[in-house]
Formats: structure tokens, C-alpha cells, sequence
């Protein structure tokens, strides 16, 4: 039997393995391994929204964090709009995430989470949470780019999970890639790998809602010309 959009996803989530070096004070969270109900919740979203073999545009964030993806399996959704929006209920976990909300009330002004992602399917190029330790003891959300040396040592695996992303069925002639800065490291893995067509840069869900939130629906109506290419 052909293989789905989504049992392709699922299989490449139940893979998902970092092995390499991190510099000190940094590690890696794999939800998938670390909570059972994960992987469950993730299956149950992919089945239900991507049961086909329908082509995607890549929507391309950052890393996940430790609120969102790094909790559901499914980037920029908390537990919150995993219920709600899509749902599909978590029990062992319940989270807010500011991104989830930004992208949420995006999705509903596009017509609904359905309609959404049957066109689009959004992950990162580095696809789980990366953590740092900070001065006080306590683990906080890192972005892959944040060090240097981080991004030198996850570089390679970014690139080969990004091949694996476009592998699932991606449209390449365009992609849209969240965050400013992470559009400029998205470009030095374009260059060397020679991914994507053309990258359109939109602004990040959690920078839209911490400190433009006033603009939010400037932002919104944004991403919906930019996705709907108007």
C-alpha cells in the first residue's frame, strides 16, 4: 500500500536521532522519546491532516520548543491548540506556547486547520528542541543559531533533514522561511546544498506576538497574502 503525506512524516518523526557533539551547556530533547503520549498525539495529527499524497509548500521554522513541538510532535502547536483546533487531546501534558497563538489565529483567518495543511506542512531544519542551561541552573529554550559553534556542530544533520523534509512531497520552487536571522543561516544551507528556489522571509510567530502584538493582524493579513500568493 502507497504510503501517505503523513505516514511518510510519521516515519521520519519515529527516526529522529541527534548523535553529534554540542558545545557545554547545551542539549537536545527528543519528545518522542521522552513521553509515550507524544508520538501518539503526533500520529493521531498527521493521520487525520495529511492522509494523502498531496504536493506541500514548506513553511520552515527555527527549532521547536520546549512548550510546543517539543511537547505534541507537531511544530508551533501547543496543548492547548492540539485540543481546540485540531481535536486531538493531550493528557499527560498541558502547554502555552505564544507562537501557537500567532499561527493559530492565522490559520483560522486562512479558512481553518483542514483547509491550511493540506497545503502547507511546517517543521524546522534542526526538528527537535535544543536546550541551554543558564547561569541560574535552569534548562531554557536555544534557537540552533544562537552559538556559533552550535550551528557549525548541527549543521551537516540540518541539512540532511532538511533533504528528508523535501523527500515527503515539498514543493521547492518556494519556501517560506519565519525569523529574520533564521533566514540568514536558512540561505548559508541553501547555498552550500542547493535546497529551495526562492526563500520568502516572513516575520516570527513569537516575535509578532511579544513585541508587535498591537500589529498582529497586520502580520496576519501578511502571511496570508505572502501564503496565498496574492
Amino acid at each position: 500500500m502507497k504510503k501517505t503525506f503523513g505516514d511518510k512524516v510519521i516515519d521520519f518523526n519515529r527516526s529522529l536521532n541527534y548523535t553529534g557533539a554540542l558545545p557545554n551547556g547545551f542539549k537536545v530533547i527528543n519528545p518522542y522519546k521522552d513521553n509515550p503520549e507524544t508520538m501518539k498525539v503526533m500520529k493521531a495529527f498527521y493521520k487525520r491532516f495529511y492522509s494523502d499524497s498531496n504536493q506541500r509548500k514548506f513553511i520552515i521554522g527555527i527549532n521547536p520548543s520546549r512548550h510546543g513541538a517539543g511537547v505534541t510532535g507537531v511544530p508551533f502547536t501547543d496543548t492547548k491548540r492540539l485540543e481546540i483546533v485540531c481535536g486531538i487531546k493531550m493528557i499527560s501534558a498541558h502547554t502555552h506556547e505564544v507562537s501557537s497563538v500567532f499561527l493559530y489565529d492565522m490559520i483560522s483567518e486562512y479558512g481553518g486547520a483542514t483547509d491550511f495543511y493540506k497545503k502547507f506542512y511546517i517543521n524546522s531544519p534542526f526538528p527537535l528542541a535544543i536546550v541551554r542551561i543558564s547561569k541560574e541552573g535552569k534548562w531554557l529554550n536555544a534557537n540552533y543559531y544562537d552559538d556559533p559553534v552550535l550551528f557549525e556542530m548541527v549543521k551537516e544533520y540540518m541539512i540532511q533533514s532538511l533533504k528528508k523534509h523535501i523527500s515527503l512531497g515539498l514543493d521547492t520552487s518556494e519556501v517560506y522561511i519565519l525569523g529574520k536571522k533564521n533566514a540568514d543561516f536558512i540561505q548559508k544551507l541553501n547555498k552550500d546544498a542547493k535546497l529551495f528556489e526562492r526563500l520568502q522571509v516572513l516575520e516570527h510567530p513569537r516575535y509578532i506576538q511579544q513585541y508587535k502584538s498591537k500589529d498582529k493582524q497586520i502580520y496576519i493579513d501578511k502571511y496570508l497574502i505572502a501564503l496565498n500568493n496574492l
